[in-house]
C-alpha cells in the first residue's frame, strides 16, 4: 500500500510468523494485529504474512500509513466477527452449502429418479429441466394419485408443467444454484448483452411456486410463461403391462390467470383432482417484456381435492394474490426453513460429507409433510407416468429407508406422514393374515401399497395374463408377497424409532393397534421346535420361497415383540400379552453362521438362501432391526464385523442406507466408514441422488443417519457420544434426538470431549457411557443441583424438561 507517494518494503523473518488464533475477540485481534508486507518486483503489493503479536524489530511505516492500514483491516475484521456472531450455529454450518448445476439435466423427466434441481414443501413439488431458453418446471403433488387397487393401476401422477420461454437465451451459459438454508433456487443465464436471473421457491407455508425473473443484462428480454397439461414427454407406456388410463383434463384462462386441471374420476375407487393456476403479476397475457434492471414476478398455485372441496378455487385465488401477500409468504418461507434447520445440526469439518448430509435433509423436508400422503419411491418428483414400481410405498425396505434419519435428526414433522398408509391398510392386512396363514388378528402386508388403503400390487387381469407371479407362488390369494411374511414387521422399524426417541403417548396410542396386530401375527406364526421358536416359509429375498429362519426376520420379530410390549406398558394395557411376547422373543432361534473367505459370517437363512451377491439383507438384523450393538456378546460382534468386511456393500444398489449404520452399530473402523462415506457422497448427481441408481429418496437417510449414529448412539439402552468417531477429528452436534426422549449436544476438540448436554423431554432415566473414562463427571442441572458421578456407566435420573450439563471434574 502506498501513502503520500511512498512505499514500504522489507524482508520477513521467521520471527514474524505467529499462528493466527481465529477465536480471539475482535478487540484483542485488532489490538495485537500487525501487517507485514513487501513490494514485489512487478510493482504490486503482496501480503507476506499476517501475524499476531508485534515484533519490535520490524521497521514500521510512518504513523499516518500505519494508522490507515490498521483501521481498514480492523474494520473488515470487526465486520466479519459481527456477521459470524449474528449467525446461529446451524445457520453458520448449513448456509455454506449449495447444490450447483452447470449443465441442463439429462434425465428429467423420467420414470425413475431425476437429476434436476428439486423444489418442494412436502405437499407440492417442482423439478426444473431444459436449456436456458426453455426452463420447464415439472409439477406434482403428493396427494395426486390414480387410486384403484390393482397391479400397475395405482400410482402418483404428473400434474403438468410450467415453461418459461426466452428465445434470446439460446446457447446461453447455464448455472443453477440452490441455497439449502433458505431453500431458494437461483438460475443464471447469460449470452452477450442478454442476462437473466430466475429465483424460485416453492413456498413452505402455501402451495405457491413463486418465480422472479430479473433482467441483469443490458438488452431487454422478451418471453412467455405457459402452463401446460402433461405432454408426451411425461408418459412412459409399454402395453399391455404399462398402460394409459382414462383421465379428465382441461385448461383455460380466467381473468388473466392460466389454469390446467387433471384428474382421475372414472374406473377408480377414490376420485382425485389437481388444479394449477399461474398468474404473471402486472400482466394480462402470457407474454412479457423485461427491461434492464427490472424484475417480473409470477405465481403458480397448486391445489387438490384433498386440500380443498373445490380445487378450481385455486384459479380464483391466484387472481387475488397481491404484492403484500407475496412478501408475507416469502417471510414465512424463510422462517419455516430457519426453524427446520434449527431443530438439530452437526459440524464435522468435512465439507464433502456435510454437503451430502444437509442436501439429504433438504430433500426429505421438501417432500414429506402431508400427513396422509407421504412421498413414494421417487419423493414428490414424479415427472413421468407410470413411474417405475408404480412409484408406490414398497414395503420390503424402500418405503421405510428415507425416514431412518428423521428421528435422530429431530425432524419429527417430516416423520409424521409415514404412519398413515400403514394404519389405513390394516383392514386389508388382517384379511390377508386370516386368509393366508389362518391368524385372524395379525397383519400380513403385500409388497406394494398406496395411500388411503389402496393396494398397488393386487392381483388383476394385468398380473394374471402378463406376469408369472401367480404360477411362481409369489402371489398368494390376491396379494403379491414374493414369499415374504416380514413386510409389516419391516414397516414397524420407524414406529419403533419414533417411540423410543419420544415416548409420546398420543403417538403410541395411535400406532399401538398396528404394533399389537403385528406382534400377534408373529406370536402365533412362530413354531416351537425342540424348545426354540423357528420361522418357516418366510423368504429372505424376493422369490426365495421356502426359507427357514431368514436372518432379517430373526432381527425384526424380537424388535416388534419388545416394542409392542413397551408400548403396552406405557399405555397401561394388555399386560397378559407382554409375558407371551417376551417369552417368544427370548426363545427365538439364534443366527446361523458360515465361513466365507476364512471368516465366520452370518448365513442369510438356516435352510435356503445362504448368501446373496448384492443388496444388504445379510446385515439388516443389525440395522434397522437393531438387535446387535456394542452391548452384544463380543463373539457375535466379531461375526457382525466379519460380515461387513466380506459383504463390502458400501455403494449397494439397494441397501447402502442400512449398511453404513449397521457398520457403526457394531463398532466398525470409524476411519473406514468416513472414507467410504466420502466415496458415497462423491457418487451423486448435483441434487444428491445417487448416480445411475433409479431409486429415489431412500438414500436421503444414508449420510445423515450414519453421521448421527457415529456422533451420538443410543442403542440397547446405553447412550454413547463419539463412540465410533476418530479421536483426532474435531466434531460437534446439537440436539440429536436419542432413545429415552433426550436431545443431546456435545463437542469433541483436540482429542477431548468438551461437554455433554442432555435435555430430557419425558423425565426418564438416562444411562450414559462415561465420556471421560476413568474420570469423575460433574453434572450441573437446570434446577440448580450439582452432582458428581464415577464409573464406566453413569445412571442419571432426570425430570421433564430438565437440562443436564456434563463435564469432567476440574474443568470449568
Amino acid at each position: 500500500m502506498c501513502t503520500n507517494g511512498k512505499s514500504f518494503k522489507r524482508k520477513a523473518s521467521t520471527s514474524d510468523t505467529v499462528k493466527l488464533k481465529y477465536r480471539r475477540s475482535p478487540a484483542t485481534f485488532c489490538k495485537d494485529f500487525t501487517s507485514i508486507w513487501e513490494k514485489g518486483t512487478n510493482g504490486k503489493l503482496s501480503w507476506c504474512l499476517i501475524s499476531v503479536g508485534i515484533n519490535k524489530n520490524i521497521v514500521q511505516p510512518n504513523d499516518t500509513a500505519r494508522a490507515y492500514i490498521l483501521t481498514t483491516i480492523c474494520f473488515f475484521v470487526l465486520v466479519s466477527f459481527q456477521i459470524q456472531a449474528q449467525l446461529k450455529p446451524d445457520q453458520h454450518v448449513v448456509s455454506r452449502y449449495r447444490n450447483l448445476f452447470t449443465v441442463p439435466p439429462s434425465r428429467t423427466p423420467s420414470s425413475v429418479s431425476v437429476d434436476a434441481p428439486l423444489l418442494g414443501n412436502g405437499y407440492s413439488a417442482a423439478a426444473i429441466a431444459g436449456p436456458p431458453e426453455l426452463q420447464n418446471y415439472y409439477l406434482a403433488r403428493n396427494d395426486f394419485w390414480r387410486l384403484k387397487s390393482g397391479f400397475n393401476e395405482s400410482f402418483p401422477a404428473v400434474a403438468g408443467k410450467l415453461s418459461i420461454s426466452i428465445p434470446a437465451l439460446k446457447r446461453a451459459s447455464y448455472k443453477i444454484e440452490q441455497d439449502l438454508y433458505s431453500a431458494v433456487t437461483s438460475s443464471y443465464f447469460t449470452k452477450g448483452d442478454t442476462a437473466v436471473r430466475i429465483q424460485s421457491i416453492l413456498a413452505a407455508t402455501k402451495d405457491w411456486l413463486l418465480i422472479e425473473i430479473t433482467n441483469t443484462g443490458n438488452a431487454k428480454v422478451n418471453g412467455s410463461i405457459l402452463l401446460n397439461l402433461p405432454d408426451k414427454d411425461q408418459f412412459h407406456l409399454d402395453p399391455p403391462l404399462v398402460n394409459k388410463f382414462p383421465d379428465s383434463a382441461a385448461k383455460g384462462n380466467y381473468a388473466g390467470v392460466q389454469w390446467i386441471q387433471r384428474g382421475f374420476v372414472r374406473e377408480v375407487e377414490i376420485p382425485t383432482m389437481v388444479t394449477v393456476a399461474c398468474r404473471i403479476m402486472g400482466y394480462d397475457s402470457n407474454s412479457f417484456i423485461i427491461r434492464p434492471g427490472q424484475t417480473l414476478v409470477a405465481v403458480c398455485v397448486l391445489a387438490s381435492n384433498f386440500r380443498t372441496s373445490d380445487s378450481f378455487q385455486a384459479v380464483k385465488d391466484a387472481g387475488k394474490i397481491s404484492a403484500s401477500m407475496i412478501t408475507t409468504t416469502r417471510k414465512q418461507h424463510d422462517e419455516w426453513w430457519r426453524a427446520y434447520w434449527n431443530e438439530s445440526y452437526v459440524s464435522i469439518g468435512d465439507s464433502l460429507i456435510e454437503h451430502q448430509y444437509y442436501r439429504s435433509q433438504y430433500t426429505i423436508a421438501a417432500c414429506s409433510r402431508d400427513p396422509k400422503f407421504p412421498p413414494g419411491i421417487f419423493g414428490s418428483w414424479v415427472t413421468k407416468e407410470l413411474p417405475a414400481w408404480n412409484g408406490d410405498y414398497h414395503l420390503n425396505y424402500n418405503y421405510s429407508a428415507p425416514f431412518y434419519a428423521l428421528y435422530s435428526s429431530n425432524h419429527l414433522q417430516q416423520s409424521l406422514p409415514y404412519e398413515a398408509p400403514l394404519l389405513d391398510f390394516m383392514k386389508r392386512g388382517k384379511y390377508y393374515s386370516a386368509k393366508i396363514t389362518g391368524i385372524p388378528d395379525g397383519l400380513l402386508y403385500p409388497v406394494g401399497i398406496g395411500p388411503l388403503g389402496i393396494e398397488t400390487t393386487r392381483k388383476n387381469k394385468i398380473m394374471s395374463e402378463h406376469t408369472g407371479y401367480i404360477t411362481s407362488g409369489e402371489a398368494e390369494d390376491e396379494g403379491l408377497f414374493f414369499g415374504q411374511k416380514s413386510n409389516a414387521a419391516y414397516c414397524a422399524t420407524n414406529l419403533c424409532f419414533k417411540f423410543y426417541r419420544t415416548y409420546d403417548v398420543a403417538f403410541t396410542r395411535r400406532v399401538y393397534p398396528y404394533m399389537k396386530s403385528t406382534a400377534q401375527f408373529w406370536e402365533r406364526y412362530l413354531k416351537n421346535e425342540n424348545g426354540r421358536y423357528v420361522i418357516e416359509n418366510d423368504a429372505i429375498h424376493e422369490g426365495t420361497i421356502g426359507t427357514k429362519n431368514a436372518i432379517l426376520s430373526l432381527g425384526l420379530v424380537p424388535m416388534v415383540l419388545k416394542t409392542a410390549s413397551d408400548m403396552s406398558e406405557l399405555l397401561g394395557i394388555d399386560e397378559e400379552l407382554r409375558r407371551s411376547w417376551q417369552g417368544k422373543a427370548d426363545s427365538l432361534s439364534a443366527f446361523t453362521t458360515q465361513v466365507k473367505n476364512g471368516k465366520t459370517v452370518f448365513r442369510y437363512s438356516e435352510i435356503g438362501t445362504d448368501w446373496w451377491g448384492d443388496n444388504t439383507l445379510g446385515i439388516q438384523h443389525i440395522y434397522p432391526a437393531g438387535v446387535i450393538g456394542l452391548n452384544s456378546d463380543p463373539k457375535l460382534l466379531d461375526v457382525a464385523r466379519n460380515t461387513i468386511d466380506i459383504m463390502n456393500r458400501w455403494q449397494d444398489f439397494n441397501g447402502s442406507n442400512s449398511f453404513f449404520p449397521a457398520a457403526v452399530r457394531v463398532g466398525y473402523s470409524a476411519d473406514t466408514i468416513l472414507h467410504q462415506l466420502r466415496s458415497y457422497s462423491l457418487h451423486t448427481y448435483p441434487n444428491g441422488f445417487q448416480l445411475d441408481n433409479p431409486h429415489g429418496i431412500e438414500n436421503c437417510s444414508t449420510v445423515p443417519n450414519t453421521i448421527n449414529e457415529m456422533l451420538c448412539m443410543n442403542n440397547q439402552g446405553v447412550l454413547r457420544v463419539f463412540a465410533v468417531w476418530p479421536e483426532n477429528r474435531d466434531a460437534s452436534f446439537s440436539d440429536i434426538r436419542s432413545e429415552g426422549a433426550f436431545l443431546v449436544s456435545s463437542s469433541l476438540r483436540h482429542n477431548a470431549i468438551e461437554y455433554v448436554k442432555i435435555r430430557s423431554e419425558q423425565g426418564r432415566k438416562c444411562i450414559i457411557e462415561n465420556p471421560w473414562p476413568g474420570k469423575t463427571v460433574v453434572v450441573k442441572r437446570s434446577k440448580g443441583s450439582v452432582t458428581r458421578h464415577a464409573g464406566g456407566r453413569l445412571e442419571l435420573s432426570t425430570g421433564k424438561g430438565e437440562v443436564l450439563i456434563m463435564k469432567p471434574a476440574g474443568k470449568p
